[in-house]
């Protein structure tokens, strides 16, 4: 068993209300043809790049087997995990990336929904302004508003149980639950477009059950779409 664990978490693909401009929260809106789409290029994007770092370490005599489909015996799997919020646009989006890469099951974890919007769900960015004027920009949060400790105390049990299998997880989550992460980690607010996000590494998840936000090291960030891949769909 490995003594280290490897989290990569991105966001869901475009859903209908990425769309249209409207705030999505936990509300439960599809993805669109676009987005099914972009969880199928990051897919291939990702079993690129996974073959690539994982035949690093092989022999010559192992090289060249496919990593995903007929795997010599010794080839780590492409992920031990896949996990994704319970919300559709990240659950589709984790499936697809799922039957892409091999793995044949993805666990939907409520905890790691999108933080509630109370009464701007379903509000495009100028109907908040005109009914809450100034408030998104003074960062003034309306009742329900879900406040980033509160998405911190309930996400860090779900990593510790997804992170605890003391392999390679791929979490599919939501912007606001990757920026949750970040910040709790120590980097800056970051804008999170669709299939970006980044790689972690956790020291011994498996030996302390109970470790803490400073013991995730943010690794290296990713975007797995082209952000103008849109040009490319009919």
């Amino acid at each position: 068993m490995r003594a280290h664990s490897e989290l990569l978490a991105v966001r869901h693909g475009q859903s209908e209300w990425n769309l249209r401009g409207r705030w999505q929260g936990q509300a439960d809106p599809p993805l669109t043809g676009l987005g099914e789409r972009q969880a199928e290029i990051a897919a291939d994007a990702l079993a690129r790049r996974l073959a690539e770092s994982d035949n690093s370490w092989r022999t010559p005599a192992m090289r060249g087997h496919d990593l995903h489909t007929a795997r010599h015996a010794f080839d780590l799997p492409p992920f031990d995990l896949i996990v994704s919020s319970d919300l559709q646009r990240a659950r589709r989006t984790a499936e697809i990336i799922a039957k892409h890469l091999g793995v044949s099951e993805v666990a939907a974890d409520e905890s790691l929904r999108e933080r509630s919007a109370g009464p701007w769900e379903g509000l495009t960015r100028a109907e908040i302004d005109e009914g809450w004027p100034g408030d998104v920009a003074a960062r003034r949060w309306p009742p329900g508003f879900e406040s980033e400790e509160s998405i911190a105390r309930r996400l860090l049990p779900a990593l510790r149980r997804h992170l605890s299998v003391c392999g390679r997880v791929l979490l599919v989550g939501h912007a606001g639950v990757l920026k949750t992460i970040d910040a709790r980690v120590g980097l800056g607010d970051e804008r999170v477009p669709n299939l970006a996000g980044r790689w972690f590494w956790l020291d011994g998840a498996a030996a302390d059950a109970n470790w803490s936000w400073d013991q995730l090291a943010p690794r290296n960030r990713v975007e797995l779409v082209a952000s103008d891949i849109d040009l490319m769909i009919e």
